[in-house]
């Protein structure tokens, strides 16, 4: 007999997970339609060339390929004897899972933008798939909420998604704190440190400083090539982010790079438009080493971090200068972030963050004791529901130690009790599990208890 698993990375949501993750969602969803977000869904699998180089080449590694139907080892060409796997990769899959809701939203614009209005805001709540090592906080399977805005320069984009994730997350009551940085800061860091033209690569370094530490960083840039003297020089601008006045250091250290000093300028209008808005700043922290790896941010990027529990990033984004270009739209610029709504999940779970109120429960239980009771049930149960009343009739005349099990098990409050006597006096008997009291109601005292607020 074959023992049941699911892969690693992956997981089945009971009702209370389900119904738990749909308050997420439901939170969220609210706050992105609030800020005029409309929503649009993509398929599960992107042809493997929409995806491909669009993460750099670590990301690449980790998009999880569908093999081609059929016998298609037959059909690769196998001639001239081994081949690796990235040759032979373009002959055996054509297709792939979604590494993230962003490129895939590119390709959606460049493929219906004569059907979009401009700027274009919309939000996306679905899956995607990472063929990374799983671990805390880290899936394969993972959902994302992302909210974007394309076919706009505008800075205020980016101060509105500063807005909508303040607002996200004290709905959601977890304390966070919001870090920004500048592709434009990183390239010209890169210059500084004598490194021009290969910031790509330093960026992809520092993404990992949080999983592997500073030194690591720094022994796989030497390892890529960058010298003694670059590194010297790049550690002060890192430890930049524990300076009084992060932009005026930064202001200070770029003043002559054309680059640095756009970022920095960025940041600063950033921060000004948050301000004159009415917004505040608190928790809003610039780090010259927040590099979000993935290739396609070209300003501003932001990284969401819990205060109170060490689970990572939860949410990050930036602005994407060109991104549809690749697929021959060139010249609209978009910004975006994305809710990761699993490590979400985990910290609500161990911050103790869901209340009562987020699980919804049957709220009364009408007990079935067979023949004509059953049959005055079944109309009770029809009128209670076509009141808004969460409802059910146990389904078979069983010993009602067990129906009442049920219902307490199910965290059902009330239990409905009609016998003869019932019919009779079109009373209703109705017993509260918690207390154990029973009473006989009319049909608008039975209502009224049923809606009061617990």
């Amino acid at each position: 007999m074959q023992k049941p698993t699911i892969p690693k990375g992956t997981r089945d949501f009971g009702p209370l997970e389900m119904q738990r993750r749909k308050y997420i969602f439901n939170t969220i969803e609210k706050i992105f339609v609030h800020y005029g977000f409309q929503p649009i869904e993509t398929p599960a699998m992107e042809n493997l060339s929409t995806l491909t180089g669009k993460y750099g080449d670590e990301g690449d590694q980790l998009i999880f390929k569908i093999l081609n139907s059929g016998d298609f080892v037959s059909k690769a060409n196998m001639e001239g004897g081994a081949v690796t796997s990235r040759e032979l990769l373009p002959q055996i899959s054509e297709k792939a899972l979604r590494y993230d809701l962003t490129v895939p939203f590119a390709r959606f614009v460049v493929q219906h933008q004569n059907e979009l209005t401009f700027p274009f805001r919309r939000y996306q709540v679905q899956p995607v798939w990472r063929a990374d090592r799983p671990q805390r906080g880290r899936y394969r399977e993972f959902f994302q909420c992302d909210a974007d805005i394309i076919g706009s320069h505008s800075l205020n984009n980016e101060m509105e998604l500063i807005q909508l994730t303040k607002d996200v997350f004290a709905a959601l009551g977890i304390k966070i704190s919001i870090v920004i940085n500048d592709r434009n800061i990183l390239a010209g860091i890169a210059e500084l440190i004598g490194a021009g033209g290969r910031e790509t690569e330093m960026t992809m370094a520092l993404d990992k400083l949080d999983k592997i530490g500073e030194e690591k960083v720094f022994e796989e840039l030497k390892a890529k090539g960058f010298s003694d003297d670059s590194i010297a020089r790049l550690k002060p601008i890192l430890s930049a982010s524990k300076e009084k006045d992060v932009l005026s250091f930064l202001g200070k250290t770029l003043e002559f790079n054309q680059a640095g000093a756009l970022g920095v300028n960025n940041l600063k209008s950033i921060l000004k438009k948050l301000v004159d808005s009415g917004t505040s700043t608190e928790g809003v922290i610039i780090d010259p080493s927040l590099a979000r790896g993935l290739n396609y941010y070209t300003g501003a990027i932001f990284e969401v971090r819990p205060t109170e529990t060490d689970m990572g990033s939860l949410c990050g984004g930036g602005r994407y200068d060109n991104l549809t270009g690749i697929f021959g739209l060139d010249g609209v610029s978009g910004v975006g972030i994305s809710f990761g709504a699993d490590r979400i999940y985990d910290v609500m779970l161990e911050k103790e963050l869901f209340k009562a109120g987020v699980t919804e429960t049957i709220k009364v239980l009408l007990a079935n004791f067979g023949g004509k009771e059953e049959l005055y049930c079944l109309k009770l149960l029809h009128d209670l529901r076509a009141k808004g009343i969460k409802a059910l009739l146990y389904p078979d005349a069983v010993k009602m130690k067990k129906q009442l099990s049920y219902a307490d098990s199910m965290g059902i409050k009330f239990v409905v009790l009609i016998g003869s006597e019932e019919m009779k006096s079109g009373l209703i008997t109705m017993k509260d599990l918690a207390s154990g009291e029973q009473e006989s109601l009319t049909w608008d005292e039975m209502l009224k208890k049923l809606n009061a607020k617990p």
